[in-house]
Parts: C-alpha cells; sequence; structure tokens
C-alpha cells in the first residue's frame, strides 16, 4: 500500500504541476475580457438557437403530429385567424397530434411555428375556450418564448461550466492525493474522511448547487412567462373562457412530469418544493388572476 500510495502520490502531482505550467501559458495568452466575454455570448448562442431547431423538429416528430384541415375544423381555423390578425405573430400551422393528455403547446418560432393541440381538446372545450386557449399558445409564439428560454438557458450553463473549469483540476487533484495519503496510511477506504477529501466535497457541492442555480433561474423565468401569456391571452380574448379552460383541463387529466412538462399550459402545483421547481405557476393562482382581469374589465368607469 505504501508503495502504490507513493506512486500515486508521484503521478498526481505530475499531472497537477504539469497543469499547472498549462494554466499558466493560457492565462499569458488569454484574449482581452470582452473579447472574451463575447466569444462566449456568440458560441453559446449559436449552440442553443442549433439545438433549439433540432429539438423542435424531434419534438414535432414524436409527437406524430398532422395538419388540421380546415374543412375539418372551419371555426377553429376562423378564431385562429382572428388572433393572428389582432396579434403580432405569422399564423402558426394547427396540428393534432397524441400529447397523452388534454393539452396544447406551441412551439417554433416566426414562420416556422406550430400550434400542436390534443384531439381531446374539441371535444372538452367551446369555441370560446379554445380560442383562449390559442391566444395563450399565440402569446408564447408572439414573445419567442421556447427560443429565448432555450438561449437563455444555453447560456446560464456555459457561463456555470466556465466557473467551474478553474475548480475541475483542483477537485481532481485534491481527490487524487487524498487517496494516495490513504493508501500510505494503510487505510485505503478512509480518503472521504481526511481534510483534502472533505475539502473535494464541499467543492463539488459548490458546484453542484451552482448548476442547480441556473437551472432555478431558467424555471423561475418559465413561471413568469406564463403569467405573461395568460395577461396577452386575456387582452385579445375573454379571460373568464381561458379560466375556465385551464380549469377543464385540469380536472379532465393530471398529465405526469415528461419531456414536454416545459411546454405545457397545465403544470403541477403541490407544495413550496414543486412549486419551485415547477416549469407552470399553481393553477390556482392563474385562475383568480384571469378572474380579477374579467372582473376589472367589466367594472364601470
Amino acid at each position: 500500500m505504501a508503495t502504490v500510495g507513493a506512486l500515486l502520490l508521484v503521478l498526481y502531482l505530475g499531472v497537477g504541476a504539469l497543469g499547472y505550467r498549462l494554466a499558466v501559458a493560457l492565462w499569458a495568452a488569454r484574449p482581452d475580457l470582452p473579447t472574451t466575454l463575447a466569444a462566449v455570448v456568440v458560441a453559446s448562442a449559436l449552440f442553443g438557437y442549433v439545438s433549439y431547431r433540432f429539438g423542435t423538429a424531434r419534438l414535432l416528430s414524436s409527437l406524430d403530429a398532422a395538419p388540421l384541415a380546415r374543412e375539418r375544423a372551419p371555426e377553429a381555423h376562423r378564431r385562429l385567424d382572428g388572433l393572428v390578425e389582432r396579434m403580432d405573430v405569422s399564423r402558426p400551422r394547427l396540428l393534432v397530434g397524441q400529447l397523452g393528455a388534454p393539452n396544447a403547446l406551441a412551439v417554433g418560432s416566426g414562420r416556422n411555428g406550430a400550434l400542436v393541440v390534443d384531439a381531446s381538446l374539441f371535444r372538452l372545450l367551446s369555441p370560446a375556450e379554445l380560442e383562449a386557449l390559442f391566444a395563450h399558445e399565440l402569446a408564447h409564439l408572439e414573445g419567442r418564448d421556447s427560443l429565448i428560454q432555450s438561449l437563455v438557458h444555453s447560456l446560464g450553463r456555459t457561463l456555470a461550466a466556465l466557473a467551474l473549469v478553474p475548480l475541475a483540476p483542483v477537485v481532481w487533484l485534491l481527490g487524487g492525493v487524498a487517496r494516495a495519503v490513504a493508501l500510505l496510511r494503510g487505510r485505503p477506504t478512509s480518503w472521504p474522511e481526511n481534510p483534502l477529501g472533505r475539502l473535494q466535497r464541499r467543492l463539488g457541492q459548490a458546484a453542484l448547487l451552482l448548476l442547480v442555480a441556473v437551472t432555478l433561474a431558467v424555471l423561475a423565468h418559465s413561471r413568469r412567462r406564463e403569467y405573461a401569456a395568460d395577461d396577452r391571452a386575456a387582452a385579445v380574448s375573454d379571460p373568464l373562457a381561458l379560466a375556465s379552460a385551464l380549469d377543464t383541463i385540469s380536472r379532465a387529466a393530471e398529465p405526469g412530469w415528461g419531456l414536454l412538462s416545459p411546454l405545457y399550459v397545465h403544470g403541477d402545483d403541490e407544495g413550496p418544493l414543486t412549486r419551485l421547481l415547477s416549469t407552470h405557476p399553481p393553477l390556482d393562482e392563474r385562475i383568480e388572476r384571469l378572474q380579477a382581469r374579467a372582473a376589472n374589465r367589466a367594472r364601470p368607469v
């Protein structure tokens, strides 16, 4: 154990010394800070956009979404046309897909936008409720919410990764030296408990907290955009109809969490932790806000 520990210690210290020399060389050749920040922002935005475009195509393919012909649902198309005229958005394709629950989602942006609805919505909702639901989804397309969220998420993860780059070699070196010292002491399994092992664990926890903070920020942005979409829909349609549609969807089915959850109209609202990790605000609060807007609109001046 002493021989293996000594060899391991030499190995890790040697790699650490080489890494230090490499870091010094890279730091000496670094570009100025504005250029570095510009390169990071451009690269993360490009990666986020490419991921968004490919992700949208894969999503539509997985939903088996098919265009809804105008002659099959003329009233739905007429109401969608009226909303497009009142909003600053290109007319999306109206598709029917298998969402696994009564729900609707908007994907894409601009002329590539698509509004996907589950077939059950045409049975569950009245024409006014369906129009209000369309207005909510068009508000997401109008604000380019899915694209912006993809870019923000990509930029946040890139910045978090850059912040973790200096920590990675330190964590690796601390873990290696801790293992070598544990072998030299004849207790190879005790390395997590020595000071170097504990320091490595603390740094790893700090890195995890940073990634969690980025995720929570993205989720908070998603919840704010849901409120904004509700407000925009209430401005161009009947807020009570949207409130009724949300309540009907909630009572018709309780969809489980999945890859499509951030795009659903309805989200879970059970407890503080669930709210913190949810992509949507509590449904009861959304309905109360819509009812309050309807009451304010009806109040005489």
